[in-house]
C-alpha cells in the first residue's frame, strides 16, 4: 500500500463519509455522484439522459448541480469512470458552472470529454483534464485516495475504483460485464476487487442493469462471430447501425468487412467523431482508411459496408433518413442488408420499429435482435453481478445504475452470496447516505432531479412548461384577445384545437364579449376582466366541445 493510502487509513473511525447521488438512481442516465468528507468533496462523472414523450422539445436531460454549486468551494476532484454520454455527456453544461479543479479520466475518456467541451465552446485551459490508467492511485483532497482498476465495458478504458476514505473502503464497480473474451484482451481486474473485499470493504456500489436477467452477458466475441457470419451471406451493399460509442464493435465490424473484402463508409456525425478520436489514440486500427460515401467510386455493391448512426430511430439520423428516403446522397434499393446491431433503449422501441416497417418497405433484408444474435448488453447479468459481490463481501451495499426494479432485483442477489451485506439501501437521487463503520443510512436530502437543455437554455425550461406543452400537443392553443377601446372587440386564433369552424368561432367571440361587456359595465380592473372572460369562454368550449385547449386571453386597453 502506497503511503498516501496509508495516510488515509491512519485515521479510520473518525468522522464520517456522505455518499451523494446526484443522477443515475431509480434511473438509467445521467450518471453523477458526490462523496463528502468534513468540508472536501470529490465528484464522480456527469452524464446526460435523453427526453422522452413527455418532454417535448427537449434536447438533452442533465443532472441539478444546486448542491454543489452551493459548495462550490469543496470541491477537490472530479473522477470520470468512462466515455458514455450517461457518464460524460453533462458535463459542457456542468464544468463551466463550477470552479476549476483536477478531473481524472483514462485516454479515450478525456478524448471525447475534449471534443465534446471544445464543440461546445469550453475552452481546455479552463479545464484540468488529468490522464490516469487502470491500476494508478491519485490523491483528491486530504480525504480521499481514489485507485482505479480495469473493468470490461462496451467501450475501452472504462474503470471502476476503490475509494480510500478515513471510514474505509468504497468500491465503485463503474458500468460492467465480466466478458471473458473481450475484444482488446484485457478482461475485469476482479483479482483488485478481490484483494480489496480480504482487507475489508465498508461499501459496495455496483451497477443494477441486468439485475432481472439470469446467467451472464453474451460475450463481444460471440456477436463479432453472428455479424461475420452474417455479412458473409449478404450480396449487395451492407448497411450496420449500432451505437457510436460501441468502439469494440465498430472495430470488430471493420475487421469483418476487411475479412470480406468490403471498403468501410462511416456515415453519421458522432459515428465519425467517435472513430477518429479512437483511431488517433490507438484503440482502432484499420487495412485501409475510412471512406465517405463521396469517396464510393466505381466500388461495387458486394464491395461496401456503411457503418451508420440511427439505430434508436433518432430522427434525421442516418438510418432514419435513409428509411425515409430522405438521405441526400444514398437511397435503398432491394438486394441491400441492413443490420442493426442494437437493442432499442426504453422508450426508442416505437422509433425503431418505424424504421424496421420502413425498410421492410423499401424491400431491403433486415436484420435484428433478438431474430439474430447480434448484439451483447455492456452490462452484467445477474451471474456476473454475483460474483462481484462475493469478492468484494461488502458490509454494505448500495444498488445504482438501474431502475428502482432493477436496484430492489439487485439488492436481493446481494442477500444470496454467503456472507450478505449487513444492510442494503435502495437510495434515490438527491438522497444523503450517512456511511461510517458501523452507520449506513439516509440522512437527509439534497436537490436533485433534472436540468432541461432546450436550444441554448439550461435549466429555463421546467416541469410546469413540460405540462404546458403536453397541453398543447394534445388539445391545442386558444388565444383569445380583446381590443377593449374604443369600443369593445374580440379576435381569436387557434392553432391544433379544431378544423376552421366560423359558427363556433362566432360562439368563442359572442361569449367572450359578453364576459368584457358585463364587466366594463360593473367598471372591473383590467386583471378581472381578463379573469372573468377567461373563465367564461373555458366553460363554454368545455359544455360545447368536451376540450380543453390551453387558452391565452390577451386585453388590449
Amino acid at each position: 500500500m502506497s503511503k498516501t493510502e496509508t495516510g488515509t487509513e491512519g485515521n479510520t473511525g473518525k468522522g464520517h463519509l456522505e455518499v451523494i447521488p446526484l443522477g443515475g438512481m431509480g434511473e438509467i442516465g445521467k450518471n453523477m455522484f458526490a462523496y463528502r468528507f468534513g468540508d472536501e468533496i470529490m465528484v464522480v462523472d456527469g452524464g446526460l439522459a435523453f427526453p422522452d414523450s413527455l418532454q417535448p422539445g427537449v434536447d438533452l436531460i442533465v443532472p441539478r448541480i444546486d448542491y454543489l454549486q452551493q459548495n462550490a468551494g469543496m470541491i477537490k476532484g472530479w473522477v470520470l469512470t468512462h466515455g458514455h454520454e450517461d457518464h460524460i455527456g453533462g458535463l459542457p453544461y456542468i464544468l463551466p458552472r463550477l470552479p476549476r479543479v483536477p478531473v481524472y479520466g483514462a485516454s479515450l475518456t478525456l478524448g471525447l470529454v475534449r471534443e465534446k467541451l471544445n464543440e461546445y465552446g469550453v475552452k481546455e485551459v479552463d479545464t484540468d483534464l488529468v490522464e490516469i490508467k487502470a491500476g494508478e492511485t491519485v490523491r483528491i483532497g486530504e480525504h480521499f485516495v481514489v485507485e482505479f482498476f480495469r473493468m470490461t465495458h462496451s467501450i475501452p478504458d472504462n474503470l471502476g475504483y476503490i475509494l480510500h476514505t478515513p471510514v474505509g473502503q468504497v468500491i465503485h464497480t463503474g458500468d460492467f460485464k465480466l466478458d471473458a473474451h473481450p475484444t482488446d484482451g484485457q478482461p475485469s481486474d476482479l483479482e483488485r476487487i478481490q484483494k480489496a473485499g480480504d482487507s475489508g470493504v465498508l461499501l459496495l456500489i455496483s451497477d443494477s442493469t441486468n439485475a432481472e436477467r439470469q446467467g451472464t452477458t453474451t460475450s463481444e466475441a460471440e456477436v463479432a462471430q453472428n455479424l461475420d457470419a452474417l455479412i458473409a451471406s449478404c450480396r449487395g451493399r451492407v448497411f450496420v447501425s449500432t451505437f457510436a460509442s460501441q468502439v469494440h464493435r465498430l472495430q470488430n465490424i471493420i475487421k469483418i468487412a476487411e475479412k470480406h473484402g468490403r471498403r468501410v463508409v462511416i456515415e453519421g456525425r458522432s459515428m465519425v467523431k467517435y472513430s477518429q478520436i479512437a483511431e488517433a489514440l490507438g484503440y482502432m486500427e484499420f487495412a485501409q482508411p475510412l471512406l465517405t460515401s463521396d469517396e464510393v467510386g466505381e466500388l461495387q455493391d458486394s464491395q461496401i459496408l456503411f457503418l451508420c448512426t440511427g439505430s434508436q430511430g433518432q430522427p434525421m439520423s442516418v438510418l432514419w433518413r435513409l428509411a425515409l428516403g430522405m438521405h441526400a446522397k444514398i437511397a435503398l434499393k432491394r438486394g441491400d442488408s441492413v443490420i442493426l446491431s442494437s437493442n432499442p433503449i426504453p422508450g426508442n422501441e416505437e422509433p425503431v420499429n418505424l424504421i424496421i416497417n420502413k425498410l421492410y418497405e423499401i424491400g431491403t433484408d433486415v436484420f435484428y435482435p433478438p431474430n439474430y444474435k447480434i448484439h451483447a448488453s455492456g452490462h452484467g447479468s445477474q451471474e456476473e453481478l454475483l460474483t462481484v459481490l462475493r469478492l468484494a463481501r461488502p458490509k454494505f451495499f448500495l444498488p445504482w445504475h438501474g431502475e428502482p426494479r432493477h436496484q430492489l432485483n439487485h439488492a436481493r442477489i446481494a442477500q444470496t452470496i454467503p456472507q450478505p451485506p449487513r444492510r442494503t439501501l435502495v437510495a434515490k437521487n438527491g438522497d444523503v447516505v450517512r456511511l461510517t463503520e458501523d452507520e449506513f443510512k439516509v440522512t437527509g436530502t439534497v436537490p436533485a432531479g433534472a436540468l432541461y437543455v432546450d436550444g441554448l437554455g439550461v435549466g429555463d425550461v421546467g416541469d410546469d412548461i413540460m405540462l404546458e406543452r403536453i397541453g398543447m400537443s394534445q388539445e391545442g392553443v386558444l388565444v383569445v384577445t380583446a381590443l377593449l377601446n374604443p369600443t369593445p372587440h374580440v379576435d381569436i386564433v387557434s392553432r391544433g384545437f379544431v378544423k376552421s369552424n366560423r359558427e363556433l368561432d362566432n360562439q368563442i367571440r359572442k361569449v367572450a364579449l359578453e364576459a368584457i361587456e358585463n364587466g366594463l359595465h360593473e367598471k372591473k380592473r383590467t386583471e378581472d376582466l381578463r379573469d372573468d372572460m377567461y373563465g367564461a369562454v373555458r366553460r363554454f368550449i368545455r359544455k360545447a366541445t368536451g376540450r380543453n385547449p390551453v387558452l391565452i386571453p390577451l386585453l388590449v386597453d
